[in-house]
């Protein structure tokens, strides 16, 4: 897996082709990171967990996921996905663009069902579990696509369209016995503008003050808000950011420790290589043996 598709929490790279956008990553964790920080990008994203157990959260609904399970993610929707404590955890990561989904203008279902569920106006569950009403179906159109995928038979992609139109139909058939939560807007945008320019200036110089202007709040307001909706302060939550982006640079690239550090955002190197230990149980020197000089963060 590229480092320039997850370090971000807002991903403007684009995963699929200009001529079918609909792609297909193998992903393992701990193998080829620990989590996915906290990030959101303009495709539809599908996450369907072949093995192990682990961790995802949408818009802060934060629930374990095992095998067989499926986590539908709207464009635009805050999520992650993070080791559970030791175990394993290998997961299909399905990127598409909407597009793919839409005809043009006039489109009665682009018009009616896509865009409002696209757009969270037609709201639907994103855990999608055995206890699901409609998951041996949903879990089905997701068999049928990965076989044509792997096989590519001439004209594979209209029944790819086809099942992925089944699937959408399948969310809202069973939308009502599948309640999902719902969040307000205001605040999940505010914290997607923090995130936003962390991940813009997260090696900069970032203070509680640039924050707090940021967001238009008061210092105290802004800490007890950021505490409130994320569960960690925003220094500790920066601290994380800037970790996972080291640990990642210590993978893929041959820069040295006190380098990878200031890249990271650290300015002092004892108190980064203090936080890199408590964090990963090892100094930044021993993981980066691990791996290899240069490291190999794999993508499959």
């Amino acid at each position: 897996m590229n480092l320039s598709e997850y370090q971000n929490y807002h991903e403007a790279k684009s995963h699929t082709s200009a001529d079918f956008p609909y792609n297909t990553y193998l992903c393992s964790i701990p193998l080829d990171f620990t989590q996915v920080p906290l990030h959101w990008h303009e495709e539809l994203e599908m996450v369907v967990i072949q093995k192990g157990e682990g961790t995802i959260s949408v818009d802060f609904d934060r629930q374990a996921v095992r095998a067989g399970d499926m986590v539908f993610i709207r464009p635009g929707q805050l999520h992650s996905i993070e080791q559970s404590g030791t175990k394993k955890m290998e997961y299909e990561n399905i990127i598409l663009k909407k597009e793919l989904l839409i005809s043009g203008e006039g489109d009665l279902c682009a018009e009616r069902f896509i865009g409002p569920l696209m757009r969270g106006e037609l709201g639907c569950a994103s855990f999608i579990t055995p206890a699901f009403s409609g998951f041996l179906e949903l879990s089905d159109c997701i068999s049928r696509i990965d076989r044509l995928c792997e096989k590519r038979p001439e004209g594979y992609q209209l029944a790819v369209k086809g099942l992925l139109f089944q699937f959408l139909f399948l969310l809202i058939f069973y939308r009502q016995e599948n309640q999902a939560p719902v969040y307000q807007s205001r605040p999940l945008e505010k914290i997607k503008t923090i995130l936003k320019y962390v991940e813009e200036h997260y090696a900069d110089r970032i203070t509680i003050d640039d924050m707090a202007a940021l967001t238009f709040y008061s210092k105290s307001h802004f800490m007890k808000f950021f505490r409130t909706h994320m569960g960690i302060s925003f220094i500790e939550y920066l601290n994380d950011y800037r970790l996972t982006i080291a640990e990642r640079l210590l993978k893929t690239s041959d820069a040295s420790i006190l380098e990878i550090a200031q890249m990271s955002g650290f300015d002092n190197l004892s108190y980064f290589n203090r936080l890199f230990k408590r964090k990963y149980g090892q100094s930044p020197g021993r993981q980066r043996r691990l791996y290899g000089s240069g490291g190999d963060a794999r993508r499959y």
